[in-house]
C-alpha cells in the first residue's frame, strides 16, 4: 500500500492529546487563573486575537516550574486521544514521517512523542527556561510557535531544508494550525475533541478520529 501522504504534521493540544496544556497548569492557580487563561486560549484558537498577544500574558500567569513540566507529562501521557498511540506507530510502520508542531511547553510534550515513537528533532514546540531552584524563569519568546502564524513558518522550513518528504498532511484543531494550508499539501481539521466552526470552514478537510486519519493517509 502506497500512503496519500508522506509526512503527517500533527498538533498536540486538543488534537493528539484530549487537553489543552497552558489550561491544565491554570487549573493548579485557581479559579480565576483558569478562567482568564481559558478564555485568552479559545480567543486565539478560534482566531479572534493574535496568539503572540496572549502567550507570554498566559505564562505570566501560570508560572509553571520544573515540577509542574513534569507532571504536566503525565497529564498528557493519561489524555491520549483514543486510537492516537496506535495510528502513529501504524503511520511510522507504513513509513509516513511523524511530526509534531505546536504552540505547547516542548519540555512536557517531549515524554509524549517518545513513547509515541517520534524522535526528539521531530518535535517542534516552545522551550521553557526554569532557574536552579526549578522555578518558572522565561520562555523562548523569539520561537515562532508563540506567534499566531508560526506554525507555518515552522512548517515551511520543515518542507524544505528540514526534510518532511512530500505530500505532507497538516492535521489540527486551531487557528494556528489552519496557518499551515498552502505550505502542507492539505490541512484537516481536527474535531475529535473539539469542534471550532472557523477552523472547519477554512479546512481541506475535516477528521473527528485517529481511524479517520488512518484511512486519510493510508488508503
Amino acid at each position: 500500500m502506497t500512503p496519500r501522504y508522506n509526512s503527517v504534521i500533527l498538533d498536540v493540544d486538543s488534537t493528539l492529546a484530549a487537553l489543552e496544556g497552558i489550561d491544565w497548569l491554570a487549573a493548579r492557580r485557581g479559579p480565576d487563573v483558569v478562567a482568564r487563561v481559558a478564555a485568552l486560549t479559545d480567543r486565539a484558537m478560534q482566531g479572534e486575537i493574535a496568539l503572540e498577544s496572549v502567550y507570554g500574558e498566559r505564562l505570566a500567569l501560570v508560572r509553571p516550574g520544573r515540577a509542574e513540566l513534569a507532571a504536566l507529562a503525565e497529564a498528557y501521557a493519561a489524555a491520549v486521544v483514543p486510537g492516537a498511540a496506535e495510528a502513529v506507530a501504524r503511520l511510522r510502520e507504513a513509513g509516513v514521517r511523524v511530526a509534531l508542531v505546536s504552540g505547547g511547553i516542548r519540555q512536557s510534550i517531549l515524554p509524549l512523542a517518545r513513547s509515541l515513537g517520534v524522535a526528539p528533532q521531530d518535535v517542534h514546540a516552545v522551550d521553557v527556561v526554569v532557574d536552579m531552584g526549578g522555578q518558572y524563569f522565561a520562555f523562548d519568546a523569539g520561537s515562532p510557535l508563540t506567534t499566531q502564524t508560526g506554525k507555518r513558518e515552522v512548517a515551511t522550513a520543515l518542507l524544505g531544508a528540514g526534510g518532511l518528504p512530500r505530500p505532507a498532511l497538516a492535521v489540527g484543531d486551531g487557528a494556528t494550525d489552519v496557518a499551515m494550508k498552502g505550505v502542507a499539501d492539505a490541512f484537516a481539521a481536527f474535531t475529535g475533541v473539539v469542534r471550532r466552526e472557523p477552523v472547519v470552514r477554512d479546512a481541506d478537510l475535516e477528521i473527528a478520529s485517529f481511524d479517520q486519519l488512518l484511512e486519510t493517509v493510508l488508503a
